[in-house]
């Protein structure tokens, strides 16, 4: 799958907003459907299979986390949720229901198209157990090897756990309660101070300024996701 030969699903009810994304999208080389409400969108997306949905949420008929709900229930098409909705609870909600991304209004193109980009190569990539390497980290989850700058890295069995949580979604907003429930299991939703002491510890063993961290990215309110290059 290219750049080129891309289908994007635009959901907007907004006939400007999706002028303009029709128009940045394909000058970038994808090609464009739209949708303006939400039962448009579910037999867009059963009709021409869509390599990634722009979905926003304040929809006529339904609302885009349930939209996002019903497309899970068969599909895992990536949903990059584009909405003037900027509360935390909003984006929990999307990202719970299992949106893939979350841009406020008004948003960037460039910032657009990287995340894109990102859905697409997460999609694409192989299902085998990946070497996945950024900047200086390398993961090899085959082998449960993970070195820095050639060096191999010491992880407790709960911090590598939550870094290969976060590899095999890597560039994907995952919420704390997300986290917490696939690294620890069902019954941790609420310990979210589990997820910050290990975040924690990660940073410290993995990045080259804690403090400024490079790779495990905090989505405030949200939760975190690891940035791969766009």
């Amino acid at each position: 799958m290219t750049e080129t030969t891309s289908r994007i699903l635009v959901v907007d009810d907004e006939r400007p907003i999706r002028r303009f994304l029709r128009t940045s999208l394909t000058v970038n080389g994808y090609t464009v459907f739209e949708a303006t409400n939400g039962r448009e969108a579910l037999a867009a997306v059963s009709a021409n299979r869509p390599d990634v949905i722009i979905l926003d949420l304040g929809l006529p008929d339904i609302d885009g986390v349930e939209i996002t709900q019903r497309i899970r229930e068969w599909s895992q098409i990536p949903v990059i949720i584009l909405s003037v909705r900027e509360h935390e609870v909003d984006k929990i909600a999307a990202l719970d229901a299992g949106a893939d991304d979350y841009l406020t209004k008004p948003f960037g193109v460039g910032e657009l198209l990287a995340r894109i980009r990102v859905a697409l190569r997460r999609v694409t990539q192989p299902t085998t157990e990946p070497v996945v390497t950024n900047r200086d980290l390398v993961v090899d989850l085959g082998r449960r090897l993970v070195t820095m700058a050639g060096s191999e890295v010491q992880l407790t069995p709960t911090e590598y756990d939550l870094l290969r949580v976060l590899v095999t979604q890597a560039g994907k907003v995952l919420t704390h309660q997300q986290l917490l429930r696939q690294v620890w299991g069902t019954g941790y939703e609420d310990e979210v101070h589990l997820l910050r002491v290990n975040v924690s510890n990660l940073r410290r063993k993995l990045e080259p300024e804690p403090a400024r961290p490079q790779y495990i990215i905090t989505e405030p309110g949200v939760g975190y996701r690891l940035r791969i290059p766009a």
